[in-house]
C-alpha cells in the first residue's frame, strides 16, 4: 500500500476543532512563489497549482521511467498547503485578496534530493509542455505552532484565529509571525468538488512562549 502523509502524520494533517501545539519538524517542499487574488481565473496562483501538481505526479511516477531516485516507494502525493501574508499588514485581510502574496507548496518525501527534483522539473515541462521553471526545491523548518481544523469558507478563517490566539493568551504564548514564519493553511478538501460549507482547512500559525 502507498505511504499516505495523511495518515501516517495525522498530528500534523488531521487536528481536531480545537487549537493544539505541534513541533513541527523540517521538511522539504515543492514550492511556487507570487502575488496576487488566488482567485483570479488563470492568474498567478491558479498557474502556480499547475506547476505544482506538473512536478510532484512526475516524481510520484519516477519509478516508471528510466531515472532511479534512491529509496523510493510509492506514496500518495500530499495535500496542497500554502504560505500566506501581506506587506505592511498584521495578521491577514481576507477583504483584499488582491494583496496577498503567497508561497504555495506540496511536501516531498525525504527521499528527494535536489538532483532528483531538478530531473523532474525539466520532464514535466517537456512532457506537459509548460513552462517549470517556477519551481523551486524549499526547506522550511516550523518548529513550534498552534493550529486547528477549520470548517467552511475561507472567508470564515476570522473566527477559528480568534478561538486560535485566545488558547494562545490562555496557555501562555503568543503568535510568532514574522518574515520567515507565516500564516499556513493546508487544504484537506478538493474545492472544484465540494460545497465551502464542507471545506476542511488546517491553520497553522507559529508561536513562542509568551
Amino acid at each position: 500500500m502507498a505511504f499516505d502523509f495523511k495518515k501516517e502524520y495525522k498530528e500534523f494533517y488531521m487536528p481536531g476543532s480545537r487549537p493544539e501545539i505541534v513541533d513541527v519538524p523540517k521538511a522539504n517542499y515543492i514550492a511556487v512563489r507570487g502575488r496576487g487574488d488566488p482567485n483570479q481565473e488563470g492568474g498567478a496562483y491558479q498557474q502556480a497549482i499547475g506547476v505544482l501538481y506538473a512536478v510532484a505526479y512526475t516524481l510520484k511516477m519516477s519509478y516508471k521511467t528510466d531515472h532511479r531516485i534512491e529509496g523510493f516507494y510509492e506514496y500518495v502525493v500530499p495535500p496542497l498547503e500554502g504560505f500566506w501574508w501581506q506587506d505592511g499588514a498584521e495578521g491577514i485581510d481576507y477583504t483584499d485578496k488582491s494583496a496577498f502574496s503567497w508561497i504555495s507548496v506540496i511536501r516531498l518525501p525525504d527521499f528527494i534530493t535536489k538532483k532528483d527534483f531538478d530531473w523532474a522539473v525539466e520532464t514535466a515541462a517537456k512532457k506537459k509542455k509548460m513552462d517549470c521553471s517556477s519551481a523551486e526545491f524549499l526547506t522550511i523548518q516550523e518548529g513550534l505552532c498552534v493550529q486547528i481544523m477549520h470548517r467552511g469558507s475561507f472567508d470564515d478563517e476570522p473566527a477559528t484565529v480568534a478561538l486560535m490566539d485566545a488558547y494562545l493568551e490562555k496557555n501562555g504564548y503568543v503568535n510568532d509571525m514574522g518574515e520567515h514564519r507565516l500564516h499556513h493553511e493546508i487544504y484537506m478538501s478538493d474545492a472544484r468538488r465540494v460545497p465551502p460549507e464542507k471545506w476542511r482547512t488546517v491553520i497553522r500559525h507559529p508561536i513562542r512562549r509568551a
